[in-house]
């Protein structure tokens, strides 16, 4: 057993791997939190999708791919919170027309280039195993960033996501916290992409937090267990991709998922436990 888990390490890539998978699951709680709370979890897979045409724009141009994906993926998100207070229409709304927009331009400029595109083709499904180093560097900025910036606005962002009302009674410019947090919400995505790729980032993003909830209601905890849920289950799920030659982030996806129904049926907090009890119960 214990040659099982050293092996894999003396491998330079899944070293990387594996710092890589830290640093993202630890952002993602992190931003997760703050989001499962709020509950804007579809705004997650939104900008996760808006990213792409940033991706194959930084491809076409040939600049480092965190570069277009943050650029697309943050424009997308402020431009979801403008539209939602601007045009007075309902958030799903505005996410659903941009989402479409956005992804539907990548998908065109994707058409434009000649031949098959691998490297383009894995983010939407992710290969964390493919982290090189500059990779690991970047995105480990953009996370000190993201962790930085929650950080300095931790009151604020705390206040403006349980009482918003409240938050802008005492001066607080909440609009503009909004935006901020949409942005941190892209960053975020930006530095998973690579991980766990477009489609399943949302549930990075979200499942580890949602599982915490579980468990506790003090918002302090909830992001601890959020980040230990988070860590663990990426480590274990690349782990498992490299034992079994699996895609990584679909991997670590499921690892997380299965962790989530195992706290939905075992926690305390929930009624299945008691119900599973009272019918073992009645039925002896």
């Amino acid at each position: 057993m214990i040659e099982a888990l050293l092996d894999p390490l003396g491998y330079d890539f899944f070293v990387r791997a594996l710092l890589a998978a830290v640093v993202v699951g630890t952002v993602c709680a992190v931003v997760g939190t703050f989001v499962v709370l709020r509950g804007i979890a579809f705004i997650g897979d939104a900008v996760a999708h808006a990213s792409f045409p940033g991706v194959v724009a930084a491809y076409l141009l040939a600049i480092p791919f965190y570069l277009g994906a943050a650029v697309a993926a943050i424009a997308t998100a402020l431009a979801i919170g403008y539209v939602t207070r601007r045009a007075r229409i309902r958030a799903d709304t505005a996410i659903g027309v941009l989402f479409a927009g956005t992804f539907a331009f990548g998908v065109f400029l994707y058409s434009t280039i000649e031949g098959y595109v691998a490297d383009l083709f894995s983010f939407l499904f992710g290969y964390l195993l493919s982290i090189d180093l500059s990779d690991l560097i970047a995105l480990t900025a953009l996370g000190g960033v993201v962790l930085l910036i929650v950080g300095v606005f931790w009151k604020e962002l705390l206040y403006a996501t349980f009482d918003p009302q409240g938050a802008a009674a005492s001066g607080l410019r909440v609009a503009w916290l909004e935006y901020l947090f949409l942005a941190l919400v892209a960053l975020t995505i930006v530095i998973s992409l690579q991980a766990v790729g477009i489609i399943l980032v949302v549930a990075m993003l979200v499942t580890p937090a949602a599982a915490a909830q579980l468990l506790t209601v003090r918002f302090g905890s909830l992001m601890a267990l959020a980040i230990v849920l988070a860590v663990a289950s990426s480590v274990a799920g690349l782990y498992l991709s490299f034992w079994l030659d699996v895609a990584s982030g679909a991997t670590i996806v499921l690892v997380q998922t299965a962790l989530f129904l195992a706290i939905l049926v075992l926690s305390p907090r929930t009624r299945l436990r008691r119900r599973f009890r009272r019918a073992a119960t009645a039925g002896a």
